[in-house]
């Protein structure tokens, strides 16, 4: 870029942030459920300063430059916090682009009797704000993986919970597939209890768990053998009439482990093994 024109831009800084507000205020898909004007504006403010800051002939175009440092800090913070907040791609690449249309605006008013020039500059403004804008998607595709796998593992935590439904006796439902991850949140959640209570009986009820396959009995296979390994006895319910039949077509032994029908009937075996016994007792009217 030419000295007079990347001069023109510092000296227009003002005017381009106006335009950029503008524009961005125009927008119908403005979240300002998300977040607020005067916010919008203080990031919108801190942008155009460090890239106004940085415009010189020498690394217009060359972002690997470490003058661009500050820009791409403050860019990548902007598009983690949107990802973060809940903002689409969309939403957030427009933030960008708006703010290219802002600047080919000033351009355009100022560059008026060389069109040439006016072609050759606004041809590096838009290089220079879609390597910007590239660098914005990546950054909040990154800070939406983090927010992904942040949500995966608080669900993962949630729907494995180890309940005490007795003094001894330990239950843990399992809702969905069980993969390898899984199945090691499950023993550790479930190892960790037995020590905590002292319990001596674990259920595993898979009720919830669509289809069972071999890598999933292998799974639950692992979990009892480490129950055993502490010193507890496990149990499967929530055997439905299909899972037992596919367990037996593809031949998998679970001989070696009790398992019951439902919920219910592992807790009353849990209480026979035990030596519990659970009466109702009617109560008489004085």
């Amino acid at each position: 870029m030419t000295l007079n024109t990347h001069t023109l831009l510092q000296k227009k800084k003002k005017t381009i942030l106006e335009l950029w507000m503008k524009n961005q205020l125009a927008d119908e898909g403005l979240r300002e459920d998300l977040i607020s004007n005067e916010e919008l504006r203080s990031q919108s403010e801190e942008l155009i300063t460090a890239l106004v800051g940085n415009l010189s002939g020498d690394n217009f175009s060359n972002l690997e430059s470490d003058e661009w440092s500050p820009v791409i800090e403050i860019l990548g913070g902007i598009a983690i916090t949107r990802a973060r907040q809940g903002f689409s791609p969309r939403e957030t690449g427009n933030f960008v682009f708006s703010l290219k249309d802002a600047i080919l605006d000033v351009l355009q008013q100022e560059i008026t009797n060389d069109p040439a020039t006016l072609f050759v500059e606004s041809q590096k403004v838009n290089k220079l704000m879609d390597s910007l804008s590239v660098v914005t998607f990546e950054t909040f595709i990154k800070g939406r993986e983090e927010v992904i796998l942040r949500q995966t593992d608080e669900i993962t935590e949630i729907s494995t919970p180890v309940i005490r439904v007795w003094e001894g006796i330990l239950a843990l439902p399992i809702i969905g597939t069980l993969d390898s991850a899984r199945t090691q949140i499950v023993m550790e959640n479930l190892l960790q209890e037995i020590v905590e209570t002292g319990s001596s009986i674990a259920i595993l009820d898979i009720s919830g768990v669509p289809a069972v396959d071999s890598l999933v009995a292998q799974h639950l296979i692992k979990t009892v053998s480490a129950t055993r390994l502490m010193g507890a006895e496990c149990i499967i319910s929530g055997i439905r009439p299909e899972i037992a039949q596919t367990v037996v077509h593809l031949g998998i032994d679970l001989s070696n482990i009790i398992t019951k029908a439902t919920l219910a009937s592992a807790l009353a075996y849990s209480f026979k093994v035990m030596r519990l016994e659970v009466k109702k007792v009617t109560v008489t009217k004085l």
